[in-house]
């Protein structure tokens, strides 16, 4: 028996003895998992999911020589992974020197006709404000105790001729004055010169991507995963420089007898490889896909990003995961300007999804 089918027996024995021990596992709940909401506004990379026994920590991580996983190691060419790799901020990286349409259009500058919508404050005697959604501190206030609304000066902007009169779940809270409004005027110097104010409109939810695998013969079958047993958990930590995230979809829709499909996008190296390691140790309908970010891209895209918040006049506020699949990560900036653009060049503007509170309209 050669090294390869060493490690690859161990791999089979150590999982087919997690299935035995385990009881079948609970349907996942999506909800839980990625959350139809809005995300938490600050992003928590991919963590160790469980620890493993040695056995399997061995098996999956370390290969004789020659008898390398080709579906564990990226390839070396890959753009992408070697500009993360480097570790330099000032390096760009995959797709910074090229057009970027999706982010493009958003950019902003003065004189350019704009809208916001979400929170207004006014404090007597200054200016009002728009203030963006941005983290807060979720602690229950008794009524008539609650502190003034506030909004931080890093993101506020400057609202000029907007109707107090007309905002919507308006309150005054110790004298301050909030509501919510849709705004639309000109762009200034970090203000708005409002010349149209409508309802406030909730941002849309996150949705989904369509599964991107076809069904097999016969269809999908509804039957239990063993998702969360160690031996896989361990195996997707283990390849977390090569996948996303895990992403729970149920192409049936949901139901206790609907059918679970467990997507993994593969963002380097063979995907048909990844697989057939995979299957290995995991038990249930499952999806391998092309994904753009691996979990470790994205926790050394946020690693850089986190550098670039601290730039108060840039507006970045928060970053996000990579969206459901493993596509782009998500950075919430207040607006979207050729320096705020020119900051993000380095990490690779094809890697991003740039989302700011006031956009440009026509």
């Amino acid at each position: 028996m050669n090294p390869t089918d060493e490690v690859d027996d161990l791999l089979t024995r150590a999982g087919a003895r997690w299935r035995a021990d385990q009881p079948s596992a609970p349907e996942p709940d999506l909800d839980h998992l990625l959350g139809g909401r809005r995300r938490p506004r600050r992003w928590v990379p991919a963590l160790a999911a469980a620890s493993v026994a040695a056995i399997a920590a061995a098996a999956l991580t370390v290969l004789p020589d020659g008898g390398q996983d080709p579906a564990a190691v990226p390839p070396a060419t890959n753009d992408t992974q070697q500009a993360f790799a480097q570790g330099n901020q000032q390096t760009p990286m995959a797709g910074a020197g090229q057009p970027d349409p999706v982010n493009d259009r958003l950019l902003v500058g003065a004189g350019d006709k704009v809208q916001a919508s979400g929170e207004v404050i006014a404090v007597p005697g200054q200016e009002p404000v728009f203030c963006p959604s941005h983290p807060t501190d979720l602690i229950g206030y008794p009524p008539g105790q609650e502190p003034a609304p506030s909004c931080p000066a890093t993101i506020a902007v400057k609202l000029k001729g907007v109707d107090l009169d007309r905002l919507g779940d308006a309150k005054t809270i110790k004298n301050v004055r909030r509501g919510t409004a849709t705004l639309i005027g000109i762009w200034g110097n970090r203000s708005i010169d409002v010349q149209e104010q409508k309802a406030y409109v909730a941002p849309p939810a996150t949705q989904i991507p369509p599964l991107p695998c076809k069904a097999p013969q016969g269809g999908w079958v509804s039957k239990p995963n063993n998702l969360n047993a160690p031996a896989v958990l361990a195996f997707l930590d283990a390849h977390s420089s090569q996948i996303s995230e895990p992403l729970i979809q149920y192409p049936a829709g949901h139901g206790r007898s609907k059918p679970v499909v467990v997507q993994v996008g593969v963002a380097h190296g063979d995907p048909a490889a990844f697989r057939t390691s995979l299957d290995k140790v995991f038990d249930g309908n499952l999806c391998v896909s092309r994904a753009l970010l691996s979990r470790g891209d994205v926790n050394r895209i946020y690693q850089t990003l986190t550098n670039l918040t601290a730039k108060q006049e840039l507006g970045i506020q928060t970053t996000s995961a990579s969206s459901p699949g493993g596509g782009r990560a998500e950075v919430e900036v207040l607006v979207y300007t050729e320096a705020v653009k020119t900051a993000l060049t380095p990490v690779g503007l094809n890697l991003l999804t740039v989302k700011p509170a006031v956009q440009p309209i026509a």
